[in-house]
């Protein structure tokens, strides 16, 4: 069974579907295709159907991504069958953890950035539960309402966590697989 990641965000137009792209790309660059299942979706419903915003497709597009996105909101159900729930912010990680229909499911959802390297010792794994008091200096900001240096700064953040995500997951996987 494959090990189920789904990035969510607000309206699941600029942060998650750029995550999913990015983080996609990473899984098949570490030949994990068929391991591991990357999606993402909404903590709101108002984009669903719609493609990803066309700043984020251009950001991607620019650096090497594919973006083949429709926009869905995330739902309680879903936790079931997810290992890893990635919210974009804290916002999300409280909404997220909020609709959880159990305690365990609660822990599935964990912060994109909280899986950034701030050093060459630093290493978390896919269990490793973000302090909740690390706030919002662990978000990556919303770029909706600005111009495209704001999709590109998230971009870089979203790149940034996706090497220590992948290394938390890659081990994740190799656990079951033992």
């Amino acid at each position: 069974m494959p090990y189920r990641v789904c990035f969510v965000c607000t309206g699941n137009i600029c942060r998650s579907p750029m995550a999913e792209s990015v983080f996609r790309t990473r899984v098949a660059e570490a030949g994990l295709d068929g391991l591991v299942e990357v999606d993402s979706a909404g903590t709101g419903g108002w984009h669903e159907g719609d493609g990803a915003d066309p700043r984020t497709v251009s950001v991607l597009a620019a650096n090497g991504y594919d973006c083949d996105h429709t926009a869905r909101q995330f739902r309680a159900s879903w936790f079931s069958r997810l290992d890893l729930v990635i919210a974009l912010d804290t916002g999300h990680l409280e909404a997220l953890r909020r609709l959880a229909p159990t305690s365990a499911d609660a822990e599935k959802v964990r912060l994109l950035r909280s899986y950034a390297r701030p050093s060459p010792d630093h290493a978390p794994s896919a269990s490793h539960a973000p302090s909740d008091s690390a706030g919002h200096d662990l978000d990556v900001p919303d770029p909706y309402y600005g111009g495209i240096d704001g999709f590109e700064e998230c971009l870089e953040m979203v790149e940034a966590a996706s090497v220590g995500l992948l290394a938390a997951i890659q081990e994740q996987v190799e656990g079951r697989a033992a």
